[in-house]
């Protein structure tokens, strides 16, 4: 199951023409997917796009009604692949996933769909996870655009302006006969807002006719001659086509024209940031009315010559707001104004910085910086002398400019970093891959330290404490690969981890497979919690889930038997921290031979609860009996040695004053947000720690029998606690 369901949204994609669509920003795409006739969609689920995802997994019946083929991809790759429908039919087709390593998993696709080209709209949405909220290598996917020549778009983010582009998406690839993509930011997925919606279209050319009637055309396939001719026909007609279609449709955005002779260019995806900047300095109002002139770049690549220039044209200067490095659009604004002989002074990351997000603050203080070079602003010393700014000066007029003094914001007397403890992401209360690298740490402390290939995933948190366990990591399905040099004799083996969903996206074959075909004698541990549970969730072949669409329940040990890995063993509980420490010595001490895979099972303690909860407290509101388990520290037999701490590291387990005003070293305690997942009380068994965790049954309208027990029971501890202090008076001085 999905973290999110969206089954009551999704009917708001039947609104038709004329009424207004209200929602966020990954139904508005879906939308105008289903208003542009798009024939089939795909995607791989990755921040910020994975709700995309869900939406369209739970809009299947609308998408049906339409003749809409949708598909959860095994991989961006798989995704990627799927446009080559649209290479020789009229079909409009879209794909999504997460940016840039989705792209770089799809990258053979889309070059191979650049070169050839496409006959219908061929639209590739990917998430552009940059900045600070961001989990991956900080690059962008304008890079892989530019290489391919694929054009990339980068609306404003508002609903209208990304309806508008998923359109203009599909209308600009069949005229340039050239994929399309169209880069939305996470706060683009989830800013909500309204359009004025239109009809859903169903597609005029089926995927039904294309099967009725095949196509071949070998001038589109990428074999040589017809690779060679590609790309000139890239540069010779595609890239004319693209840079028409761009100017008569106006995809890119005047404003303020004329009005100063400073002007801005800015990306579209940061016109709300720059904006604000521009609001908290005087020059724009909280309409989005710049004092500025600004020109907003929708499209992102390729450049539009005529329009640079139309707009630095009788200006002194213009500052590039280009998030990321390398600047690409920076050197090509460049190139285009230096050839053209302007004089227009450019700045952009000499004023803003060369790398990391732009934030509104960050923003603001280039702008800032910018504006007072060419006495737009103030100068910072003047700041308070001079309470009017100076007019802004044209070549042709001069007109005066007012801008406010920017409200000082008050400077925290302490740093952020000294009043609160950093605070590295971890797992979740009750995670059940927490107790796999718990028993890690216990066979560390037997065999020694051995080398960790990590993977992408949750069990990436195991490299920060309290485990610090993991070396390197390579991408998604990657990590028995990231292990494959460090097949050697020697007196360890190495081990790497993957998760189920990293398995089956390409870790069977570039991991297991590989690791069998080259006698591989490592160890990799695949973390089996029945979804891809870091994107939210969603099911996967081995899913233990029943899904209606898809076909789930496929064991990942047998897949593994597959490939020829003989050494298999499957943990059914994680939760064992004895078994699975037991299992992992095994794995690294056998005197058996080629590559080792232990499969760690456990559901994904997030959607178990997401599904039990519901359900417990239904059945309490109607009177059933409900039993909840919860742990606890007896304070009396906790030394405060705190060892439970930091093997479990989990967030339910704290520290509290000792009671006994004879010690002073706090006990440990479990807090309210236990989940009952047993791990603190198994570690301390299978590590050997004190015996000071107990269980209790938190009953929820009791039968007789259990009101009975529990008198009896408070009746039998009460006449020992009597005994106790009785005995213990006889001692008293």
């Amino acid at each position: 199951m999905a973290e999110r369901s969206f089954a009551a949204e999704v009917q708001k994609l039947r609104l038709g023409a004329g009424e207004i669509f209200a929602g966020e920003g990954i139904l508005a795409i879906t939308k105008a997917l289903l208003e542009s006739g798009v024939a089939y969609v795909a995607g791989y689920q990755g921040a910020p796009i994975s709700h995309l995802m869900d939406v369209l997994a739970d809009a299947q019946d609308i998408l049906g009604e339409y003749g809409v083929r949708f598909e959860n991809s095994a991989s961006e790759a798989t995704a990627a692949a799927t446009l080559a429908a649209s290479v020789n039919y009229p079909l409009r087709g879209a794909v999504t996933f997460k940016a840039t390593v989705g792209t770089n998993v799809a990258s053979d696709a889309l070059a191979n769909l650049a070169s050839g080209g496409v006959t219908g709209g061929a639209l590739v949405i990917v998430g552009e996870d940059y900045g600070e909220g961001s989990s991956i290598m900080q690059e962008r996917s304008h890079a892989f655009a530019m290489k391919s020549q694929i054009w990339l778009l980068d609306p404003r983010p508002n609903l209208p302006s990304i309806v508008d582009a998923v359109k203009q998406g599909f209308a600009l690839s069949e005229a340039s006969h050239t994929p399309v993509m169209l880069q939305v930011r996470i706060r683009a997925c989830h800013l909500h807002g309204h359009f004025v919606a239109s009809d859903n279209v169903a597609p005029s050319f089926t995927l039904k006719d294309a099967l009725e009637r095949p196509h071949r055309d070998v001038d589109r396939i990428v074999l040589p001659p017809a690779s060679f001719q590609h790309e000139q026909e890239k540069i010779q007609e595609r890239w004319p086509a693209a840079v028409r279609y761009i100017r008569e449709h106006a995809l890119n955005e005047f404003y303020a024209e004329d009005c100063a002779d400073v002007g801005i260019v800015v990306q579209g995806g940061m016109y709300n940031t720059l904006l604000r900047a521009l609001e908290r300095l005087g020059l724009a109002d909280v309409y989005g009315d710049s004092r500025l002139p600004l020109y907003v770049m929708n499209v992102a690549y390729p450049l539009v010559d005529e329009e640079l220039l139309r707009f630095a044209r009788g200006k002194r200067a213009i500052l590039m707001v280009e998030e990321g490095q390398p600047n690409f659009i920076e050197q090509n604004v460049a190139a285009i104004l230096r050839q053209a002989g302007l004089a227009t002074a450019l700045h952009g990351k000499d004023v803003l910085p060369m790398a990391g997000e732009y934030t509104a603050v960050v923003v603001h203080r280039g702008l800032q910086d910018f504006l007072r070079r060419y006495a737009v602003l103030p100068a910072a010393d003047a700041e308070t002398a001079t309470p009017e700014a100076p007019a802004i000066t044209e070549a042709r007029r001069v007109i005066p400019l007012t801008v406010e003094a920017p409200t000082p914001t008050p400077t925290p007397t302490r740093a952020l970093g000294e009043v609160v403890h950093a605070r590295p992401p971890g797992f979740c209360t009750g995670c059940p891959e927490r107790p796999i690298f718990a028993a890690m740490k216990l066979v560390e402390r037997e065999l020694g330290p051995h080398h960790v290939s990590a993977d992408i995933g949750c069990h990436l948190f195991s490299i920060l404490p309290p485990f610090n366990i993991g070396n390197t990591t390579m991408g998604y399905g990657l990590g028995a690969a990231g292990a494959a040099a460090l097949n050697a004799p020697a007196g360890k083996r190495a081990i790497s981890v993957m998760g189920d969903g990293g398995f089956w996206h390409n870790g069977l074959t570039s991991g297991i497979a590989n690791a069998v075909f080259n006698r591989s004698d490592n160890l990799t541990v695949v973390v089996d919690n029945s979804y891809t549970s870091a994107t939210g969730g969603q099911d996967i072949l081995s899913s233990a889930a029943q899904n209606p669409t898809r076909s789930t329940g496929h064991d990942i040990e047998r897949a593994v038997r597959g490939v020829g890995v003989t050494w298999v063993r499957t943990i059914k509980r994680t939760y064992d921290v004895a078994g699975m420490r037991d299992a992992l010595r095994e794995a690294l001490t056998t005197q058996d031979q080629g590559p080792k895979v232990l499969v760690a099972q456990s559901e994904c303690m997030l959607n178990r609860q997401r599904r039990e909860k519901p359900k417990a407290r239904q059945a309490a509101a109607a009177g059933q009996r409900v039993v909840r388990e919860r742990f606890g520290v007896d304070a009396d037999t906790c030394t405060g040695d705190h060892s439970c701490i930091r093997i479990s590291g989990c967030p339910s387990l704290s520290v509290k004053p000792n009671p006994d005003p004879l010690r002073i070293d706090p006990v440990a305690t479990v807090l309210d947000s236990c989940v009952g997942c047993g791990m603190c009380g198994e570690v301390s068994h299978a590590a050997v720690l004190c015996p000071s965790f107990y269980r209790a049954r938190i009953v929820s309208n009791p039968t007789p029998w259990d009101r009975l027990r529990a008198r009896v029971r408070r009746a039998v501890i009460g006449w020992l606690q009597a005994r106790t202090s009785r005995r213990l008076a006889r001692y008293s001085f």
